[in-house]
């Protein structure tokens, strides 16, 4: 029984360190730029052409 311990914590200790790490796939998405952003969000249909031209501008415009 004891030996389970001993396999036991090490594991916890690393998913511990794995999660608060952000081991999730989506931590590393949060580098997008704002066009890349808009970009994504017209190809999916999110955003009609006009809401993305209207768009684009105002960010080229902070630019």
């Amino acid at each position: 029984m004891m030996m389970w311990w001993w396999i036991l914590i090490p594991v916890i200790l690393i998913l511990a360190i794995f999660l608060f790490r952000g081991g999730s796939p989506r931590s590393s998405k949060s580098k997008e730029n704002p066009m890349d952003i808009l970009d994504n969000r017209f190809a999916k249909g999110e955003i009609s052409k006009v809401e993305y031209e209207e768009q684009k501008r105002t960010i080229n415009s902070k630019n």
